[in-house]
């Protein structure tokens, strides 16, 4: 273990991440429940018990394609001992049986199709002589094989009863509870709803993508970073055009939200001549400023804002782009989350060796964006990308991990062990390719 440098220029009136997070989940509680159609349904949270009315399947039915019949009939067939049976019907998937199966008799049946009444096995096509014949007209059919009682058939019941709790209030809606949710009938299912969040960008500088460059001028990514990011977290993004820096066409935008769980801005939250958001928040509401212990993504703002009587929580996030992104992830995510009822979780964390040293420049706790790959000798190691700088916005898809140095180290060494928070992790990863790297 190397022994690490500690500084002595600790700022203590800044917050932990820890200590910022929890003061911001504090301020939010569930949202109301809701009925969602089932496909709009995903990644929402179950807001109450469901239990299903019906069984499934309703009817025992049929595996496979093949024959139904009675075991009992076939106990000595086999390859060299055919069994011929009289076949009586052939049953469709949703169509009822209109024969009963007696001794020495069988039904051609189809997948899915309801079993017959005397019938207690099937037989799948291929282990019998139906392909020496014409299936349009079979009358006799010869089995090949002896099965037991039930096999190949799902019997009633077998996947749910009726009564049965399905689904539990907190369960996340995925794919398979949707199709559980079709399976006994549902189109609806109780949700607590998505929350709608409000999303503002401010800056002289910003463009919209789609218009042409000029001078001095950038285009405006964080609205659609900061959006996809609350659309992958389960929310409801509504988008206002980002505003200049004028207190008065910022709170003309703000006022737009009033039908807003939250309120995210970007940029306006530091100490500049145009940092105006935070004026503006302290004369509509309460506002408190924070710096975090943390790089990227030290200064953030919370409070709420006052819109005809309502009263909406609003974050100001940092206008570098990496900045807004973690600040986002750490803080904004989180309230998300608990607002649709989420467990409050933190990225996954992994153990790996540093394939070259993270230098860590202040107090602050450093999230340093890494590449993580196994190496040939199925190592996992991480590659610090060489330019951390707040404003590569493309860090953040060359990277896939966040290495962390604790407040205080001024750096790791290579091939020290660290922790890395994952954010983009694939257990395939076995070399690095096309890394690029930064300017």
């Amino acid at each position: 273990m190397k022994n690490h440098l500690k500084k002595s220029h600790y700022h203590a009136d800044m917050l932990s991440v820890e200590e910022a997070r929890e003061r911001i989940i504090s301020k939010f509680h569930i949202l109301n429940k809701e009925y969602s159609s089932i496909l709009d349904s995903l990644g929402q949270v179950i807001a109450e018990d469901i239990y299903s009315k019906i069984m499934v399947p309703p009817l025992d039915n049929s595996a496979m394609d093949g024959f139904a019949l009675n075991n009992e009939d076939i106990v000595s067939a086999s390859e060299t001992n055919i069994v011929y049976l009289n076949v009586v019907e052939t049953i469709e998937a949703g169509r009822i049986p209109k024969k009963k199966i007696l001794k020495g008799e069988a039904s051609r049946i189809m997948t899915g199709a309801p079993i017959p009444e005397g019938a207690t096995t099937v037989v799948p096509f291929e282990d019998t002589d139906e392909n020496q014949q014409k299936k349009s007209n079979i009358t006799k059919i010869g089995i090949k094989l002896k099965t037991e009682k039930l096999e190949n058939i799902r019997t009633a019941g077998e996947d749910i009863k009726t009564g049965e709790k399905i689904l539990s209030k907190g369960d996340i809606v995925t794919s398979s509870v949707i199709g559980i949710s079709a399976s006994i009938g549902l189109d609806k299912i109780p949700v607590f709803r998505r929350p709608k969040i409000g999303v503002l960008s401010t800056g002289n500088e910003l463009l919209s993508p789609g218009d042409k460059i000029k001078p001095g001028k950038i285009y405006d990514s964080n609205t659609y970073t900061i959006s996809s990011l609350i659309k992958s977290y389960g929310g409801i993004p509504i988008i206002e055009k980002f505003s200049k820096d004028k207190v008065i066409e910022i709170e003309s935008k703000i006022e737009n939200f009033e039908n807003i769980d939250l309120i995210i801005t970007s940029a306006g939250v530091s100490k500049g001549d145009y940092d105006v958001v935070k004026e503006i928040m302290e004369n509509k509401g309460q506002i408190n400023f924070w710096s975090v212990n943390m790089r990227p993504a030290k200064p953030l703002a919370f409070g709420y804002v006052i819109i005809k009587n309502k009263q909406i929580p609003i974050i100001g996030l940092p206008g570098n782009p990496v900045s807004a992104m973690i600040a986002l992830d750490k803080f904004a995510r989180f309230a998300i989350n608990k607002m649709m009822g989420k467990r409050l979780l933190d990225r996954p964390i992994i153990k790996a060796k540093l394939d070259s040293d993270i230098i860590n420049y202040d107090d602050r706790r450093f999230y340093a964006r890494v590449y993580v790959y196994r190496n040939s000798e199925n190592i996992i190691c991480a590659r610090p990308l060489e330019n951390q700088s707040s404003g590569v916005l493309t860090s953040m898809h060359y990277a896939n991990g966040l290495g962390i140095c604790p407040s205080g180290i001024n750096k790791l060494y290579k091939d020290e062990i660290i922790d890395v928070e994952m954010f983009n992790w694939s257990e395939n990863i076995t070399e690095i390719i096309n890394l690029k790297k930064d300017n």
